[in-house]
């Protein structure tokens, strides 16, 4: 009997082996390898950086840190904001490092050139991090998805808003490279659409560093609205430097960062960006599920994450669960499951992957509370409205060829 009885144990283990194999056999070269390719030592680290890693391995935790009996492994690197390095890191995981998916960008010249070499290389990207038209229209691929936002949603969250208040003339200030131009390209369109008008626009190096100028030439136009189409130490140098000459501390004439995060706001102090309204995709403090995911953050890191950290969470978790679903870690079999599937997370709300590419969900407009309004550190918001996907999003574009011609 007890031989028996071992000889039955020995066939279910070795049947548990076989499974595992054959599971594995899925996926290729038996692991799945995620990269987080961003900025760990400069001007967009706060936002995203070594946060952007952690709360991709928070999401591989939560599956496990397996799928279809394969390993799940992350790997990170900085690609200093210069597509030319993000290009060659990207090759060489692709050919030596066997990485499946790379994501994050928070510069979109970065994240266009490796848009490119992934789709040659049959490879997934996800951008949370790289919000500029062009990676859903001319430049739109199968194998990638924008996963947080795009200038134009934030710009039309924001402006929609203000324009609606009685906000009518603009100036911009504007990081001068990809993003910053489509940001303000983006706004200014709204700005337009809506009966306003844009009196003006300077573009500053990036990144840039003295800001005075631009805000005294924005302030002497006269303009209601100075609108910063930057980002990270771009937006907080610009807003610092405006509060000591008080610029935008009145209702006549408001400071309207259109990409800010909430590490931004940390580093600003409530006192400074009290009163501003922006657009995000995520706020920590929202609602129970959003708390849970950051205090799973916050106790590795000590901060709140970042619109852009949380998105990563959402997006890898997604492409996990694709996998799963798919049965094969295969890029293109992997993007159609994507596609098929409601995004409904701890970040993500009511959301539906396009053929462009662009991730459609709900957004947030916020206003940030006065310094006796809060009543804890990160307890920065007031929620002002949710805005529907559909009503923020832009259409699909022609020029992206991957939009069914109707």
């Amino acid at each position: 009997m007890r031989s028996r009885v071992i000889g039955c144990a020995l066939g279910l283990a070795l049947a548990g082996v076989a499974s595992g194999a054959l599971a594995a056999d899925k996926v290729s070269d038996g692991v799945v390898k995620v990269g987080i390719l961003n900025d760990l030592s400069g001007i967009y680290s706060d936002f995203t950086g070594r946060g952007s890693a952690v709360a991709a391995q928070i999401a591989i935790d939560e599956m496990g840190a397996k799928v279809l009996g394969a390993p799940v492994e992350l790997v990170a690197a900085d690609h200093q904001n210069k597509p030319d390095i993000a290009a060659n890191l990207a090759r060489e995981w692709f050919d030596q490092g066997k990485v499946d998916m790379i994501a994050d960008f928070p510069t979109s010249s970065t994240a266009l050139a490796v848009m490119e070499i992934a789709k040659q290389k049959n490879r997934v990207t996800m951008l949370s991090a790289g919000v500029a038209m062009a990676a859903i229209t001319d430049k739109c691929s199968p194998l990638s998805a924008q996963w947080m936002v795009n200038t134009y949603a934030l710009a039309a969250g924001t402006a929609k808003a203000l324009l609606k208040a009685g906000k009518k003339s603009w100036y911009f200030v504007t990081a001068d490279y990809t993003f910053g131009h489509s940001l303000e390209k983006d706004a200014a369109a709204v700005v337009e659409a809506e009966g306003g008008k844009v009196l003006g626009v300077s573009r500053h190096p990036f990144p840039g560093g003295d800001f005075s100028s631009y805000m005294l030439k924005a302030q002497g136009t006269g303009a209601q609205v100075i609108a910063l189409a930057n980002a990270g130490s771009d937006t907080i140098n610009a807003v610092k430097q405006a509060a000591e000459y008080g610029i935008g501390r009145s209702d006549k004439q408001v400071i309207a960062p259109l990409l800010t995060y909430i590490t931004d706001v940390k580093s600003l102090g409530l006192a400074k960006a009290q009163d501003m309204y922006l657009t995000e995709a995520f706020y920590w403090d929202y609602d129970d599920r959003s708390r849970a995911f950051a205090e799973k953050y916050f106790a590795k890191m000590k901060r709140m994450p970042s619109a852009s950290q949380a998105a990563i969470y959402s997006a890898v978790l997604s492409y996990l669960k694709a996998i799963e679903a798919a049965g094969t870690d295969e890029a293109g079999a992997v993007m159609s499951q994507l596609r098929s599937m409601t995004i409904d997370d701890a970040v993500i709300r009511n959301g539906k992957l396009r053929a462009d590419g662009a991730l459609v969900h709900d957004l947030l407009l916020l206003q940030v509370k006065k310094p006796a309004e809060s009543k804890r550190d990160w307890d920065f918001y007031h929620v002002k409205a949710v805005l529907k996907g559909d009503d923020v999003y832009p259409k699909p574009s022609d020029a992206c060829p991957l939009n069914a011609k109707g």
